[in-house]
């Protein structure tokens, strides 16, 4: 058995995997509901191209702070785990607590300052402290004898004290998190009807004259915005644009 399925088993794959589907196609399914349908999706998605691609994901994950949240969380147990597994955890086994304690708050604090940017102090905050509690989960673990620092493999050794039942306590949750509670928030952001980059009033001029219409930005092209225009359901070059601050395009689907 290699060290990294030792170190995660069936579950914690399961959770890489959902983590994975989860970035990759939850933002798929934003363009197609928002926009409303397969071909308006396939339309934005050639008129963005994709050097813009990476505006949905951000935009999505971003606007939806606890969504991004939770998916910090997620990266940040499930990447020290691996971390741990590949050796980490053997060749740090003599390094003092303080020290281990601060390489695990990198990446925590990184993106603590990414989420607390786009939704405030109060969100990085809390998002650095949710994901730096899961990488001590880790910590205390291989400290604790639940895993081998040697192989990665849980000894099986029963949490009978206080911190070996933190440690499991954290591990669930980090599960928890990833397997259910990731990919309902995902879904939900998808299926909000609300847009992931601005929503404008511009001059568009479909064939029948210039007129004022509301539309997503897709991509910014002087001297003006390729977008998508809402009413008339289909791509357009929009100039003279003002930001409209209601970001609802359609209802949510659980409005339907």
């Amino acid at each position: 058995m290699s060290a990294s399925t030792a170190a995660t088993g069936p579950s914690a794959n399961a959770a890489h995997l959902m983590t994975s589907a989860v970035v990759f196609t939850i933002p798929v399914l934003k363009l197609a509901w928002t926009l409303g349908g397969g071909d308006a999706a396939r339309d934005a998605l050639l008129a963005m191209g994709p050097a813009n691609w990476l505006d949905v994901v951000i935009g999505m994950f971003f606007a939806e702070p606890v969504l991004a949240a939770v998916l910090a969380a997620v990266a940040c147990h499930f990447t020290y785990a691996y971390q741990a597994a590949h050796g980490g955890a053997a060749r740090h086994r003599d390094r003092s607590r303080a020290a281990t304690a601060a390489t695990a708050a990198i990446l925590p604090v990184a993106v603590a300052v990414v989420v607390g940017a786009f939704n405030g102090l109060g969100w990085g905050v809390a998002t650095g402290l949710l994901g730096y509690a899961m990488r001590l989960g880790v910590v205390m673990e291989y400290r604790t004898g639940g895993r081998s620092t040697e192989t990665g493999h849980r000894t099986g050794r029963p949490a009978t004290t206080l911190w070996p039942r933190v440690a499991e306590a954290i591990r669930l949750v980090a599960m928890a998190l990833a397997l259910a509670v990731l990919p309902v928030l995902a879904v939900s952001a998808a299926l909000n009807g609300r847009a992931w980059t601005s929503v404008l009033r511009c001059d568009v001029d479909t064939g029948s004259g210039p007129q004022r219409a509301r539309v997503v930005e897709l991509d910014r092209s002087a001297p003006g915005v390729v977008a998508w225009d809402i009413p008339a359901h289909e791509v357009v070059s929009g100039t003279n644009c003002a930001v409209d601050p209601d970001d609802v395009i359609r209802p949510p689907w659980w409005r339907r």
